[in-house]
């Protein structure tokens, strides 16, 4: 019993300490698609970042920032001036993580609004990356041998600051959540910067270091092979996977595996005319990788890789939750049937040890008939009627009061002169 205790105690520790792990200050959103025969995919990363000032006790944000709304929106691509640095800093940084893979091409979408409320102000950021992921392909496989995917690209992000120049809005640093202020609100840019809040602010926007940290391991896996079917287009799928089988790596669930998910807050404050307290509002990173053909997780050497076949193994069975033999399942639904069947047992004995209790008693139904009770208000006979026992000749006490011979209406007569004048005929008239 002790022994039995001290497991249950160890388990619940272990899921009390992986469900407090926080996730690391980022906020990423990773969607790709990979063709292991093209050695070239196309990605989406979102990075987003909400920044609240709070001045809802008074001050000079207070009386200045209300209904106050600027914005900065742009699209840029590879020919665009700053973009070729972007490029060169997302493969730096690819490169420190052990990967072999590297960016092409790449477009970008920036967005960031600055809105003044009654007690508040925000700084909305939204940055959107879609590069072209090239040489990622380790192994060339062929027959039973896998081909070798490097996937240690997939939480690419940027250091330091990153400046675009716009025909718009000029120079655009992209990358720091203070830049922003510093366009918007020269003024409160500065205070913020040499402030307590100056670090929160300087904090990097394209940060994908959530979705590098979670293992492989940890994501959810499901195999499809919608894909190998005559009518698979019918269902929606894209001509790229026409006649594969796609394998989904999902992450971003909370779970005893991957820990805690939830929004990432963080504080701090600045002193101006009075002191002010700023938030930071993330979303969790969450991503997804869609590989066409049969993915298995490897490791090679300090590496993550998938090990990609055109078809799952003869025999293989899956979930979503990962490899699960079939065998399983089947020897589930047996024990569940096994236990129906002893319920079922266990029931009959029951009711068996108490047939007894459960005899019928009073009169019986065979020794009943009907008897009609009454007559309607118009004097013919209706269908109303009781059971009565057979042989049973009281029965004046279940007698209607309809049954009573008596008129239902009664008949108003009057008296009426006798004519002494004959009838005339139809049509009569009298002469004149």
């Amino acid at each position: 019993m002790l022994k039995k205790h001290f497991i249950i105690i160890a388990f619940l520790s272990i899921f009390i300490a992986v469900g407090s792990i926080s996730p690391a200050f980022a906020s990423s959103q990773l969607e790709v698609t990979i063709e292991p025969n093209s050695n070239v995919a196309f990605a989406k990363m979102t990075y987003q970042r909400s920044i609240n000032i709070d001045y809802s006790d008074g001050g000079n944000l207070a009386e200045s920032m209300p209904g106050t709304f600027s914005k900065i929106a742009f699209h840029a691509d590879s020919s665009d001036p700053g973009m070729q640095s972007l490029i060169a800093k997302l493969n730096s940084y690819i490169v420190s993580k052990g990967s072999q893979a590297n960016i092409s091409d790449l477009t970008l979408d920036y967005k960031t609004t600055l809105t003044g409320r009654a007690t508040s102000m925000s700084v909305d950021y939204s940055v959107i990356l879609r590069p072209t992921i090239e040489n990622f392909v380790i192994k060339v496989g062929s027959g039973n041998s896998p081909t070798l995917i490097d996937v240690d690209w997939r939480g690419f992000g940027v250091l330091g600051p990153v400046v675009l120049s716009t025909p718009t809005y000029g120079d655009v640093e992209i990358n720091l959540p203070i830049s922003s202020f510093e366009k918007f609100v020269p003024a409160l840019g500065l205070s913020l910067k040499s402030s307590d809040a100056g670090e929160l602010l300087n904090t990097r926007l394209m940060n994908g270091d959530e979705i590098k940290e979670q293992p492989l391991g940890n994501w959810h896996f499901l195999f499809d092979p919608t894909g190998i079917q005559v009518d698979a287009s019918q269902w929606g799928l894209s001509s790229a996977i026409s006649g594969s089988v796609t394998s989904s790596f999902t992450m971003g669930e909370s779970s005893i595996r991957e820990g805690q998910i939830r929004e990432q807050v963080h504080q701090a404050s600045f002193n101006s005319d009075k002191v002010y307290q700023i938030t930071s509002f993330e979303s969790s990173g969450n991503a997804g990788i869609q590989v066409i053909g049969f993915a298995n997780r490897d490791v090679l050497g300090n590496s993550e890789i998938f090990g990609v076949t055109p078809t799952p193994p003869e025999g293989y069975a899956s979930t979503s939750t990962g490899e699960f033999p079939a065998f399983i399942l089947y020897g589930m639904a047996g024990m569940a049937a096994l236990g129906g069947a002893a319920m079922m047992f266990m029931s009959k004995r029951k009711l068996a040890k108490e047939k007894g209790h459960y005899n019928q008693t009073g009169i019986d139904p065979t020794q009943l008939t009907g008897v009609a009770t009454s007559t309607s208000s118009g004097g013919y006979q209706t269908v109303r009627g009781e059971a009565q026992v057979k042989g049973l000749d009281d029965y004046d006490q279940h007698r209607s009061y309809y049954d009573d011979d008596k008129p239902q209406v009664e008949e108003k007569s009057e008296d009426k002169p006798a004519s002494t004048r004959g009838a005339l005929p139809k049509g009569f008239k009298p002469k004149k």
